[in-house]
């Protein structure tokens, strides 16, 4: 897949991604009403309305300013600003990185993005916003103390690329609806605690008759209940497979694939999460920020709820492509 058809297979996910987001807000709606206060079949049908409400507002939100949120969730801050007021040797860092960042740009030939810095000792990067014009792309001060210039600009590449193939408008999104998704769920969940369950006088006409309205409501139940894991597991696969291809553009972009490789074995060895980053957001930075060991593995089970491939297959690949193959 050329970059070309991945730029129109990320716009067609985002929108798909949306839609299905809202639907389930519906369908938690749906069976708030029918369930709870016996609405389903009433004038007006308070849940649904409120959960289609949330689930629009939340997907048109995280697509216009789900990068702010972003933002302002890991307390990052412009780069601009932390120059002024920094030592010397800290200045020289982030001078560093702005020339990084504008040297990348225009090998990938995009608009320069905004540059933040998220005050956290953990090396780590991420890069969000709704496409190239409107991108921001976010390292952590652990990351500055600890890459070199080449392993710096490998870092840069490879969020560089998630912009240029539009990743960050599908990732960005995931992320704002994956907690809207908890929110309401969490709402169905203490609506069910407070009240006293399904109205006893409506529990014939709203929740049909027999075994087919108990399943019904057991399914809805379940629904609720790992609402929240689902919208995890999604945000996880959107994010897996994007990483390998990134990794791939962005030693395009830098024409040291090494580079790279250096600096996510450095980012690897690191000993804690980056604890500025929640599991909302994990799947948008280039390393697992919890340090799930479920990211170290392969299989099907990794596939399924690892929110990155395991970084000592993106380091082989990279080194692969450098011809220069990794020891036994």
């Amino acid at each position: 897949m050329n970059l070309y058809e991945q730029q129109q297979s990320n716009r067609r996910k985002t929108w798909l991604v949306m839609l299905a987001f809202v639907a389930f807000f519906l369908l938690l709606g749906i069976g708030f009403d029918t369930f709870y206060i016996g609405a389903g079949g009433g004038v007006v049908p308070v849940g649904s309305v409120i959960a289609l409400g949330v689930g629009s507002v939340s997907a048109a939100t995280s697509y216009f300013s789900g990068d702010r949120a972003v933002l302002a969730a890991t307390a990052a801050r412009p780069v601009e600003e932390l120059v002024s007021a920094a030592t010397e040797a800290d200045r020289l860092k982030l001078r560093q990185l702005e020339n990084v960042v504008d040297e990348m740009t225009i090998a990938a030939g995009l608009p320069r993005p905004k540059v933040y810095v998220v005050p956290d000792a953990d090396p780590n990067a991420f890069a969000t916003g709704r496409d190239p014009a409107h991108a921001s792309l976010a390292v952590t001060r652990g990351l500055l103390d600890t890459l070199d210039r080449e392993e710096l600009q490998g870092v840069v590449a490879h969020e560089m690329s998630h912009i240029r193939n539009l990743d960050v408008r599908v990732m960005t999104i995931v992320a704002a609806l994956v907690g809207a998704v908890a929110l309401l769920a969490d709402w169905a969940r203490r609506g069910m605690m407070w009240g006293d369950g399904p109205r006893r006088r409506d529990r014939d006409d709203n929740q049909g008759s027999g075994v087919a309205g108990m399943i019904l409501f057991v399914i809805w139940l379940i629904a609720i209940t790992i609402a929240p894991l689902l919208a995890q597991l999604l945000a996880m696969a959107v994010s897996r497979r994007r990483e390998y291809l990134a990794d791939a553009s962005g030693a395009e972009l830098t024409r040291n694939p090494l580079g790279l490789a250096r600096a996510l074995q450095k980012i690897e060895s690191a000993v804690g999460p980056t604890a500025a980053v929640s599991r909302g957001t994990a799947h948008l930075c280039i390393a697992d920020p919890l340090g799930r060991a479920m990211n170290l593995k392969t299989g099907a089970w990794a596939n399924l709820f690892a929110s990155h491939p395991p970084m000592a297959a993106r380091i082989a690949a990279l080194e692969e492509m450098a011809f220069q193959r990794r020891s036994p």
